[in-house]
């Protein structure tokens, strides 16, 4: 019987990934995505999300346990490792992460796809709020980029930066177009 395709995720992506670094325990893992600030491109808002995955991860054979252990009255820490099977998944979902656009489904276009629902004076000004939110998102991207750069760190660790900066550019530049469309009346709708 063959075996079915694991689930993909993006925090499954970054916990193998770690994985590959060394062997660790949950709450290291979510540390480091923390400090590498790998938290702009993974979830991990909710508490749980790290621990979820990853015993959908051990449930897959993806990872496995290496050793629990537990100190003084603290709760029991478990220690996670890559196993053979999610070193080769691990390098099979990032080539096709890689090379092929995933049929994603972002909030926004379902929001624009919406417009109608809404007066174009209102909707204009939420494309304004919208228009003050991503320039301060490439304000606090190019903070870190200097930053980062003072700090030595290579680019190698900072392209998902440079993307992230590069679409939120493209967004920024056609969100203030479609504000000028609406103001000067070459899209409308009566509501």
């Amino acid at each position: 019987m063959p075996s079915r395709p694991h689930k993909r995720s993006p925090l499954a992506v970054q916990l193998l990934l770690l994985l590959e670094e060394e062997p660790m325990h949950a709450y290291r893992m979510q540390q480091l995505i923390k400090e590498r600030h790998k938290d702009t491109i993974v979830n991990i808002a909710q508490r749980n999300s790290v621990y979820q995955t990853l015993d959908r991860l051990l449930r897959d054979g993806l990872v496995e346990v290496r050793e629990t252990s537990r100190e003084g009255k603290r709760p029991r820490s478990t220690v996670y490792q890559l196993t053979g099977e999610g070193r080769e998944t691990l390098m099979s979902w990032l080539r096709t992460m890689l090379s092929t656009p995933a049929r994603e489904f972002p909030e926004f276009p379902v929001a624009l796809a919406s417009l109608p629902a809404l007066p174009v004076a209102e909707v204009v000004d939420l494309l304004e709020r919208r228009v003050s939110a991503l320039e301060e998102l490439l304000g606090t991207i190019d903070d870190d980029a200097r930053a980062a750069g003072a700090m030595g760190v290579p680019r190698l660790f900072l392209v998902e930066d440079e993307y992230r900066r590069a679409m939120a550019v493209t967004e920024l530049r056609w969100v203030r177009e479609l504000i000028a469309d609406l103001g000067e009346g070459r899209l409308s709708w009566r509501r």
